[in-house]
């Protein structure tokens, strides 16, 4: 029987699912255990490491001339990171993160593995695995912005402006899942996609993002609120 794209996409998405137990951070912030201080970390990090990221797909979109349905995929991808980094701002100023802290702000090596590994894929990857590794990736992050957002609001009374940037990539994104599944069967069909090759490209981002959590979780303290 001929694979078809979704059932690639769903495949690797979950077979490249984390382990629950890897992020130590999410359940605190739904706990409202987390102190401030991470929340404004993790603001601090995502500053740096949303505009990497939209560089780096804007030249997989430069990269896949040949390939036009990779190429919509990376450029819809990096339109949302710029969307992303506006509603980033508000989450940064309710954490009380101001211009003098960021440029004060020393970034942790575990939080930006990540988007080191997404600028390796720019450069090196074939344009549909890196769509595959990507796409399995973004499933987990989903969830731990629905979670965050859900949390903010309960347990830190943030807004609905300061929640954005979670409540953004926590939506279900149908547009960009059929652009995926397009870039996808395209490249089945060319033979231009190397699944084993996409699949440990998905296992490294999928260890890099624990490594953020875990990093930003490392300082952390939490508060014990009555």
């Amino acid at each position: 029987m001929t694979r078809t794209a979704r059932d690639l996409l769903e495949t690797t998405t979950r077979d490249l699912a984390p382990d629950p137990r890897a992020n130590p951070l999410v359940p605190l912030i739904a706990r409202g255990e987390a102190d401030r201080d991470v929340l404004a970390a993790l603001a601090l990090e995502q500053g740096l490491v949303i505009p990497a990221d939209r560089r780096a797909f804007l030249h997989l979109a430069d990269r896949s001339a040949a390939e036009p349905h990779c190429a919509a995929f990376f450029t819809a991808l990096a339109e949302g990171e710029a969307l992303a980094e506006e509603h980033l701002e508000p989450f940064a100023a309710a954490c009380g993160v101001d211009a003098a802290r960021a440029d004060a702000y020393d970034p942790l090596p575990g939080c930006q593995a990540y988007p080191a590994c997404v600028a390796w894929l720019a450069l090196n990857a074939a344009p549909a695995d890196a769509v595959l590794a990507v796409t399995a990736n973004f499933s987990a992050w989903g969830g731990y912005c629905a979670t965050i957002a859900k949390a903010l609001r309960t347990h830190y009374g943030f807004t609905d402006e300061a929640c954005a940037f979670f409540d953004f990539f926590a939506e279900p994104a149908p547009d960009l899942d059929r652009t995926a599944r397009a870039a996808v069967r395209a490249a089945l069909d060319t033979g231009s996609l190397d699944e084993h090759r996409a699949r440990r490209h998905g296992r490294l981002l999928q260890s890099y993002e624990a490594m953020f959590w875990a990093a930003l979780r490392s300082p952390a303290r939490p508060v014990r609120r009555e």
